[in-house]
């Protein structure tokens, strides 16, 4: 349920309305949007009258109920306006939302050393890129697969934070390890294999860094939705959404099939900005191309791009890993289209 205040409404009523709605064991979350505030009700509020809630103050506007069993995280919390994510990085703040520039992050999807991550840093940092991804703990379908490098990862990680001066993104898959990777992230994620994983997302939402939140494989958006809300429950507001590809019945030319529909489905239920990986959503590095620009088309907020400086010699997702020469004329590519929809903050530059 949502309560809607009349535009000009004074603070000092917003805050009695606020506390008398708290008497009634209800948990008011105020909403600030561009032209009216928003009291968002969580609690039970099934036999609740919204005229008698409309009757605690002249400057109520309206009450209406969220009809989503995802309460926090449905458009209709926030009466229509979609929210932003802001992340401080080395290189100042970035804003993960519909009406802002695309943010890029790219990387390798293992860090496998000092050398490598950092040179990474340094190349996707030049080709425009604000965030770093790189794997710390990687989940992986056989014991016998890389693992990753698990803590001594999250200190190269942050040696090339420190060299390049970019954001950091990296996976975490225990709830055990939420505190030790939020030292050295700016970004959690929580992966495709971890997305109904309810403590490690009830134990990322009580910490204060935003949370990168994949589908899961087979997840339908309902799904998605609500593991999101179990992020949104525990306190953390900043809930990123990224389509990485669900398992279809046909995977013989593609690792996954990437849900590009999701994009304009999700605008209509969720304010959750949401990011695409067409690198797992494909599993092919050629096919990742033409999959990113689509997204920019489609309306996305942010792409999640895997990079490598020689794919061919990766411990993990070589074949959908880019080149360093080929994000870079990628990114070229995709500020001609990021121009187009208005979403790209620099200038197109000319395509090789």
């Amino acid at each position: 349920m949502i309560v809607v205040m009349k535009v000009g409404s004074p603070e000092p009523e917003i805050q009695r309305i606020e506390s008398e709605l708290k008497e009634w064991r209800l948990t008011p979350e105020k909403i600030i949007g561009k032209h009216k505030v928003v009291i968002g009700l969580v609690g039970d509020t099934a036999s609740l009258d919204p005229l008698q809630i409309k009757e605690i103050s002249p400057w109520i506007e309206s009450v209406l109920r969220v009809e989503k069993p995802y309460k926090r995280a449905s458009l209709e919390f926030r009466n229509g306006e979609h929210s932003n994510v802001i992340v401080s990085t080395p290189n100042g703040d970035v804003t993960f939302g519909q009406n802002h520039p695309i943010v890029v992050i790219a990387g390798p999807c293992s860090v496998e050393n000092e050398a490598m991550i950092i040179d990474t840093a340094k190349a996707v940092k030049a080709a425009g890129a604000s965030f770093l991804r790189g794997g710390a703990y990687k989940p992986r379908t056989s014991p016998y697969s890389f693992q990753g490098h698990g803590e001594s990862a999250l200190e190269l990680l942050a040696a090339a934070r420190d060299a390049s001066g970019l954001g950091i993104i990296t996976e975490v898959m225990d709830t055990a390890d939420v505190d030790k990777v939020a030292e050295v992230a700016d970004i959690l994620q929580v992966g495709a294999r971890n997305m109904q994983n309810f403590p490690l997302l009830k134990k990322v939402g009580a910490q204060d860094k935003p949370v990168f939140l994949k589908r899961g494989m087979s997840a339908t958006i309902d799904e998605w939705l609500m593991a999101a809300e179990y992020v949104l429950a525990a306190g953390n507001s900043n809930v990123i959404l990224c389509e990485r590809g669900i398992r279809t019945f046909d995977r013989k030319y593609a690792r996954n099939t990437l849900d590009l529909a999701v994009l304009p489905v999700l605008r209509s239920l969720t304010h959750l900005p949401i990011a695409i990986d067409p690198s797992h959503g494909t599993g092919i590095a050629q096919y990742v191309p033409p999959m990113a620009k689509a997204a920019i088309a489609a309306g996305t907020d942010a792409l999640m791009i895997e990079v490598h400086p020689n794919p061919a010699k990766a411990l993990s997702d070589g074949p959908q890993s880019l080149t360093f020469e080929s994000f870079e004329h990628l990114m070229r590519e995709l500020s001609v289209v990021g121009q187009a929809v208005n979403r790209w903050s620099k200038s197109p530059v000319p395509v090789n």
